[in-house]
């Protein structure tokens, strides 16, 4: 694993071409990464106790693309900000990461706290960017690599591991990373899934939509097969022998050509277009009204695009504890404040159970939900504020980041983690929301809002387009 850094530290002698100083952050964010990114998935994954908290805990198999993001993300958030946010952002994957713990169906105890565990999810951010570069032919020099890994460790040094945990120098990279491949990893069932099926069953991407069904179920086959050949060609080449995944001579090829062809183009571009920013999504179409009552595809909508984070179809206690983390992924909480969002959540969860589980089996599907809302809401004026109202509170309490009882539309969007739902959309719905247009909602509109979008059958009232238009 991370040949770039062992043949680096074997040939540390060797003569190296002048080259400008090197940068982890700056590499980072070259859109190259994006070629070993389903590579770094799948290693992070081998881990045990990385896929126990994916399994139990995640909504990556509904989700896959908003993994990635949050990878990624929380990857340039790390290491290419301020010593400040820096902080913030080890702070919030703390918060984040302190409920995944348990035991797994064989009887293991994980946690995500575990320093181990902690101490390989960093390092493989870091033997990607060396791998990018040594697969696109362009090796980092012995004294790039050392360099390199300074600035990567005074980074690390912010999440506190204990001495020991991280190795101390370039040099001992390699031996640290064969030891682990070799005795803790497992060619666990999610990391088989990320590198085998995940891909051949992932919903389109929202800027894809444009193909249609046939169209990107097309292009998903044609995908997977790429991106599984390309993984499995660029993993390491102890991992491939651990697990007996074969490197086949088409896949060196398009690992090749990947990567080469990546490198001779991106190179020659300006910065703006080498590096990844935030992007700017073009709005979406507006689409016409619905007419009559507007509330069973306004609500199947809201169980598709809000509370089927796991996106299996069903509503689960699992649903409402990813949206709980989600809400508190994007925020600064004390864990008093996670406690209340999640407290609020699982209330909601024991209303929905209560009156829409009628089997008792723990799950509610999307027709359960309609119908059983529709019936709650006209026969009880009061339906909502058995559940749905209580989290929503709770929810404008953390979102309300400055405590002046109002959001901002920025504040706002953390609602709805800002992808579920497209920008542009939420934009509308929130401008539909500030009744006086003054910039900011109020509680009251805010709840105002989801009581319309629950009740009313007319289009009219402005709560019934909070997720855009329909």
């Amino acid at each position: 694993m991370a040949a770039s850094a062992a043949s680096a530290a074997a040939t540390a002698s060797a003569p190296s071409a002048a080259r400008s100083e090197v940068s982890f952050r700056r590499d980072l964010s070259e859109w190259r990464i994006v070629l070993v990114a389903w590579r770094l998935l799948v290693l992070q994954a081998s881990h045990p106790v990385v896929a126990a908290g994916m399994e139990e805990h995640s909504t990556y198999r509904g989700h896959p693309w908003r993994r990635i993001e949050h990878t990624l993300g929380s990857g340039r958030r790390l290491f290419q900000a301020d010593q400040e946010q820096l902080w913030r952002e080890v702070q919030r994957l703390d918060r984040a990461h302190r409920r995944i713990r348990g035991t797994t169906e064989d009887g293991r105890a994980y946690d995500a706290h575990d320093p181990a565990t902690r101490a390989w999810v960093l390092l493989t951010l870091f033997e990607a960017v060396a791998a990018m570069r040594e697969l696109s032919g362009d090796p980092y020099t012995p004294d790039e690599l050392d360099s390199l890994y300074r600035e990567f460790a005074e980074i690390a040094a912010v999440f506190g591991l204990p001495a020991g945990e991280l190795p101390a120098t370039v040099a001992e990279l390699p031996g640290y990373l064969r030891r682990t491949t070799v005795e803790r990893l497992e060619f666990t069932g999610t990391a088989r899934h990320l590198l085998y099926d995940m891909l051949h069953e992932a919903p389109c991407p929202r800027r894809l939509r444009f193909l249609g069904p046939v169209g990107w179920r097309v292009l998903r086959s044609l995908v997977a097969r790429v991106v599984t050949e390309l993984t499995v060609a660029d993993l390491p080449a102890v991992y491939r022998e651990r697990f007996g995944l074969v490197r086949t001579r088409r896949g060196a090829l398009l690992s090749g050509l990947l990567h080469r062809g990546g490198r001779a183009v991106l190179t020659g571009l300006p910065d703006r277009y080498r590096y990844r920013a935030p992007g700017v999504r073009p709005p979406s179409r507006p689409r016409r009204m619905p007419r009559q009552d507007t509330r069973p595809p306004r609500l199947e909508r809201f169980f598709r695009e809000v509370l089927d984070q796991t996106g299996d179809g069903l509503l689960t206690a699992r649903d409402l504890q990813a949206m709980a983390h989600n809400v508190c992924w994007q925020l600064e909480l004390s864990e008093e404040g996670e406690g209340r969002v999640h407290a609020a959540f699982e209330a909601w969860w024991e209303q929905l159970r209560a009156t829409m589980d009628t089997d008792g089996d723990g799950r509610i599907s999307r027709d359960e939900y309609v119908a059983a809302t529709l019936a709650g809401c006209d026969r009880d004026p009061a339906y909502l504020e058995g559940g749905l109202l209580p989290a929503l509170r709770a929810v404008f309490a953390a979102v309300d980041t400055d405590g002046d009882g109002l959001l901002d539309f920025a504040e706002y969007r953390v609602l709805f983690d800002g992808r579920r739902v497209h920008p542009a959309e939420l934009s509308h719905g929130f401008r539909r929301l500030d009744t006086d247009g003054d910039g900011v909602i109020t509680v009251a509109e805010f709840l105002r809002g989801f009581v319309d979008f629950f009740t009313a059958r007319a289009p009219s009232a402005p709560g019934t387009q909070l997720l855009g238009r329909a």
